[in-house]
């Protein structure tokens, strides 16, 4: 199995649809459609269930989507340490959640221009590690939602965005102008797998333990929603789909976009990368 195809299969697990996965891997759907057949003549397995609404794993597939989460991972970190050796001037920026916020349109095009000669790499990762595999070395900084354990890492604020509650736009809370938490409490909430930072479970879930469905990315936050009707918290600002919608909370405390970096770290790129950060997020 190569690593390439294994990338593609996971952001269609994640994604359930071919249409998104391509958008997100910056490709056209056909080619990874086929990429993805033939990794099912190779496994000799069907990996998804198709329908017109979507896809879903099989069984096999969700093996093979932990299985190739860990495979990823390990590549990541064998890139990381070779670069490192080489002495390639190189910075890995991990980013969660939704890269097409303006203030990271803007921080890149700044960095482009501050930094020509440097080889700028992206770590895209799901919502089970809110430091994007800074403490692992993955990478050498994080563009985050706090909070989280903190323990050695070095966070600079950029931003504050107001949360709210992501309902199915027919659910009887979603016609409301504003909600507050115990409002939720009979709720089904989202959950991460077990072992992600329980401080940034904790927010996630209100500041109280909840009950519902695992998730790891966003898309599939959206999907609990939509199938389940499960409940769960986003920044606003948001595009969602028309069946979804977001309702202000007004006794949640605001989501924090920051920088992270690993404490006493003293690569200058990082530096410059925090000052452009805070720059580019103020506007």
């Amino acid at each position: 199995m190569e690593l390439r195809t294994l990338r593609y299969f996971v952001a269609v697990a994640e994604e359930l649809h071919f249409g998104r996965a391509a958008t997100r891997l910056h490709m056209s759907q056909p080619p990874l459609s086929r990429a993805v057949k033939q990794l099912e003549a190779d496994v000799g397995a069907l990996l998804f269930a198709r329908s017109p609404a979507g896809v879903v794993l099989t069984p096999v597939g969700t093996v093979l989507l932990n299985e190739a989460r860990a495979l990823l991972d390990h590549a990541d970190r064998v890139r990381v340490r070779v670069s490192a050796a080489a002495g390639v001037a190189t910075i890995t920026v991990g980013i969660l959640g939704d890269g097409t916020d303006p203030g990271v349109t803007r921080l890149a095009a700044a960095y482009r221009r501050s930094h020509p000669g440097i080889d700028i790499r992206i770590r895209d990762t799901d919502l089970t590690d809110p430091t994007c595999g800074l403490r692992a070395g993955l990478v050498d900084v994080a563009l985050t939602r706090a909070p989280f354990d903190e323990t050695a890492l070095t966070v600079r604020a950029l931003r504050s965005d107001p949360v709210g509650v992501v309902l199915r736009a027919d659910d009887p809370l979603a016609s409301r102008d504003r909600l507050r938490l115990a409002d939720l409490n009979d709720r089904r909430w989202f959950q991460f797998p077990q072992g992600t930072d329980p401080v940034w479970q904790s927010f996630w879930n209100g500041g109280r333990p909840r009950e519902g469905p695992v998730v790891r990315a966003v898309q599939e936050c959206l999907q609990a929603v939509l199938w389940n009707g499960t409940v769960g918290l986003a920044p606003l600002g948001h595009d969602l789909p028309a069946e979804l919608a977001v309702v202000p909370l007004i006794d949640m405390t605001p989501s924090r976009v920051v920088a992270v970096w690993n404490e006493g770290d003293a690569n200058p790129l990082i530096r410059s990368f925090i000052e452009i950060a805070t720059a580019a997020y103020r506007h």
